[in-house]
């Protein structure tokens, strides 16, 4: 059997060989190229501080030294304080968001709602004409009292349009015969959004929750608004990561309350150590959800 389907298997053109060596170079090419600035960061956090003054950041240290992250880890209390604000605001919006959006989603997809392409519109005339940013600022302060409050790093950006939109799509896809059996066999609304539209979306709900995790953990902007500079215990991840690479008085204060010399601060490795701490647990999350996430985008595209 196997040598019948060996033998009936068609040849693959000398083109297609061709191409698929072209494409598969120019893709090793654009990917090296990508990684380029990254190993630039990770090469540059483990070199040495007189080394980078002297001859610039290199992409084989010089120098080889840990004094970035040995700096770095020897005043820990904001570090692993920033790390805590940002991993329970990025789960606790990734989940909200996630739910509100596909519930969403799955009434806008829904036949049975009259004024679905109404609403629709509603959202995606939002998503291109707003307020600005005074009258939204004055109201998320004055009215929604977010400021100094973790839940100014939540609310602001639960909900993106975008996303609505494509998982609207993947549930418009499904066949209303489901839909209309389960109302058959007595199933609610919430019941056949939690038991048949969520299953059967799953590469549109893991791409899209990555895309709304990512814009958690990177958001340093509405921390930028909404915190005083008092409230340092309320910082994200990437704020902090902002303040020690825009304002040097971060890094002279962490070392004062350390006690470490001044000199022996590394700046410049410490910024980059920084950014490899910031980045790595999103690198490491990202091969979990690979699969999900090119079958996300590429069918929310042709969908689209």
């Amino acid at each position: 059997m196997k040598k019948d389907r060996i033998s009936h298997a068609k040849p693959i053109s000398q083109d297609r060989v061709v191409f698929n060596i072209i494409a598969y170079i120019v893709l090793g090419i654009l990917s090296v190229c990508c990684l380029l600035p990254f190993l630039l960061v990770l090469s540059g956090s483990f070199s040495d501080q007189t080394s980078i003054l002297t001859h610039g950041y290199q992409l084989i240290p010089e120098t080889f030294s840990l004094d970035a992250y040995t700096t770095l880890f020897k005043i820990p209390g904001e570090l692993l304080r920033a790390y805590a604000v940002t991993i329970f605001v990025t789960f606790t919006g990734t989940f909200l968001g996630l739910f509100l959006t596909s519930m969403a989603a799955y009434v806008l997809s829904s036949k049975s709602f009259r004024y679905r392409n109404q609403v629709s519109f509603f959202f995606y005339f939002t998503s291109i004409f707003g307020g600005g940013l005074v009258p939204w600022y004055i109201f998320n302060t004055k009215y929604l009292h977010f400021h100094n409050n973790i839940i100014s790093l939540i609310l602001p950006i639960l909900v993106n349009v975008t996303y609505l939109l494509i998982l609207k799509s993947y549930m418009s896809s499904i066949p209303d015969a489901l839909y209309e059996s389960a109302k058959l066999d007595g199933a609610n609304d919430f019941t056949i959004y939690l038991h048949i539209a969520l299953p059967l979306c799953k590469a549109g709900l893991a791409t899209v929750g990555l895309f709304i995790a990512l814009n958690y953990w990177n958001d340093w902007y509405n921390a930028m608004l909404f915190l005083d500079e008092g409230r340092s215990n309320l910082y994200p991840l990437q704020y902090f990561l902002n303040n020690i690479l825009t304002k040097a008085q971060a890094i002279s204060a962490a070392a004062a309350r350390s006690g470490l010399p001044m000199s022996e601060v590394p700046s410049e490795p410490m910024k980059l150590a920084m950014t490899v701490v910031a980045t790595g647990p999103i690198i490491l999350l990202y091969p979990f959800l690979q699969k999900y996430f090119v079958k996300g985008v590429t069918i929310g595209a042709v969908k689209g």
